[in-house]
């Protein structure tokens, strides 16, 4: 199979475990490891010769030498993971070619097994009439975004892990994911990837480019959003107070 293909299989794979494991009565932590572990092995067995990051593994900075190099998150959101009901966690397996999301595949494993990869590429839903509504985590919520809500009379949508938060953008139950509480690589390589090929805008918070396989994989904020949104959400965000 390609790389689209492969990665869209090793995240509905792993996302399977997940359930099963989570049904099981599994810690969060045995959830992450055994996830990690399965893909670690797929990758190993289908691409031996690429480099990985993995938010679960050492960092073996060979990958800074290599042009194909996988960023995984084995289970974005352990939080909504441990807590019964909760479906808003995910997989993500991205395949970064010097330094660009190319083939990409989010897993949502507790919304009925969907997987949103970059080929093919999902529909981004119509837009929606109303208030913008303006993702925020639910536990962490940070300023920045209810400074926008303000500004921009924007409705706040609580909601769990980054994959997660980054698919209700293409999935219509959101317009503007907008995060700056720090961050890492592996928190937006795959969902950003998919945001991309679905038509949506991704940046940094600045409006510049998103570059992973970086030597500090420490990536702290980010902007997904309708592309029609974009340079609204931008100028307000250069018009905050500590922006």
């Amino acid at each position: 199979m390609d790389d689209h293909e492969l990665a869209a299989h090793i995240a509905r794979e792993a996302g399977r475990l997940l359930v099963r494991r989570r049904a099981e009565g599994a810690s969060k932590d045995d959830g992450d490891r055994e996830s990690n572990e399965l893909i670690l092995a797929r990758l190993a067995d289908a691409r031996p010769d690429d480099a990985v990051l993995s938010e679960e593994s050492k960092d073996d900075p060979i990958r800074l030498e290599r042009e194909r190099v996988w960023i995984v998150d084995p289970l974005d959101g352990t939080r909504e993971f441990g807590e019964v009901g909760r479906s808003d966690w995910a997989v993500h397996v991205a395949l970064v070619l010097n330094g660009n999301p190319h083939a990409c595949a989010v897993a949502l494993p507790a919304q009925d097994d969907v997987v949103m990869a970059t080929v093919p590429a999902p529909v981004l839903a119509p837009e929606h009439e109303g208030k913008m509504r303006l993702l925020v985590s639910r536990t962490r919520p940070p300023k920045l975004a209810e400074y926008l809500a303000g500004v921009l009379d924007a409705e706040l949508v609580p909601l769990g892990s980054a994959g997660a938060k980054t698919m209700a953008v293409i999935q219509g139950h959101a317009d503007v994911y907008a995060h700056s509480g720090g961050q890492y690589e592996w928190d937006s390589a795959a969902p950003v990837g998919v945001a991309a090929a679905a038509g949506c805008h991704c940046s940094r918070l600045d409006g510049s480019p998103l570059v992973y396989n970086r030597p500090d994989p420490y990536l702290p904020d980010l902007l997904v959003c309708r592309p029609e949104l974009a340079a609204t959400v931008l100028a307000a965000i250069r018009q905050a107070p500590d922006g």
